[in-house]
């Protein structure tokens, strides 16, 4: 970590953080062998300029991890510029252009990674939705407020697309379902092309889960939680009561998922000792009112293709 001179309140609010980090209990990922992997709502990432603090907080929790889904990233990027340096030389993101409309929120949704552990390998899209004929004109058959966006990335021996989504919000909640089974399906759909990019598809973002049908509609296709993620009884907003926040993968290699995970709670019951002065709701608008969710991801796949090798003798 680059933090450079800084002052000593943003020192002490540093070693406060990392001591809630460790509570956290990531564990080191082992180069070629683990990857640590997290989903984080940075609220309104890029609307208002961050404090100085802000900006040292956010690398400081970004760089416990190395490959992080970042959604609410907002149409401004210079926070993301200046929290880029602090992460270091190795650090780099692909991001979704914006949305610019009020649904949409004039957001993007990035992918922030250490390049040292994980490597970009070409495939960045927003998610396109199936279309059908009309007349002369093709149409989408479902839309989504904010666009999934996915990237394509490479660890160890471990191929993988992370698809991320932002879904909507609001009072309607059977079209908050209906949009997160629309995402579902069209992900069903793009793993059996016949020339996809990759199969293991890791699904993560901010769904806006406030129940159980909304998680099943999520799911119904086949896709699961990590067991360290099941396992949980936490949340991923302040007060830890609600999983808005998901990482998810197909059931294809259960054993690239290892068994630890949760969330990195930053707040621990209170901003003050972050943000002196300053009340909970402004706090949030400095760190997030999302706590990130993180797995650690097996990328080591030789036993496995090994295996592949000799079933492919036997046939």
């Amino acid at each position: 970590m680059f933090h450079g001179k800084i002052s000593a309140e943003i020192a002490g609010g540093l070693k406060t953080l990392r001591s809630r980090i460790d509570k956290a209990a990531v564990p080191s990922p082992r180069l070629d062998e683990t990857l640590n992997m997290a989903t984080w709502n940075i609220r309104e990432f890029g609307k208002k300029r961050r404090s100085e603090a802000a900006v040292h907080y956010i690398a400081e929790i970004l760089g416990q991890f190395d490959l992080i889904s970042v959604v609410e990233l907002r149409d401004n990027l210079e926070d993301l510029g200046r929290v880029l340096p602090i992460l270091g030389p190795y650090w780099r993101a692909v991001y979704s252009d914006i949305i610019p409309d009020a649904g949409g929120n004039w957001e993007r949704i990035g992918f922030v990674y250490d390049k040292r552990a994980v490597s970009f390998s070409g495939l960045a899209a927003a998610a396109t939705p199936a279309r059908i004929k009309s007349g002369r004109e093709y149409e989408a058959r479902f839309t989504w407020w904010r666009a999934p966006y996915m990237a394509s990335f490479s660890a160890g021996n471990f191929d993988f697309v992370v698809v991320s989504a932002h879904i909507r919000w609001g009072d309607d909640k059977a079209a908050r379902t209906a949009e997160i089974r629309s995402f579902a399906e069209w992900l069903d759909r793009k793993r059996s092309q016949k020339y996809v990019e990759d199969r293991d598809f890791i699904v993560t973002g901010d769904f806006n889960i406030e129940s159980q049908e909304m998680y099943d509609a999520l799911t119904e296709k086949g896709l699961i939680a990590p067991t360290a993620l099941r396992a949980g009884t936490f949340g991923t907003n302040l007060a830890q009561n609600k999983r808005y926040d998901q990482i998810l993968h197909y059931p294809l290699y259960k054993d690239n998922f290892i068994n630890k995970g949760g969330v990195l709670d930053f707040y621990a019951g209170s901003f003050a000792p972050l943000f002196p002065g300053m009340d909970k709701a402004a706090c949030t608008y400095q760190l997030s009112d999302h706590l990130p969710l993180w797995i650690q991801i097996n990328t080591d796949n030789d036993e496995h293709e090994l295996d592949q090798a000799l079933g492919l003798k036997k046939s």
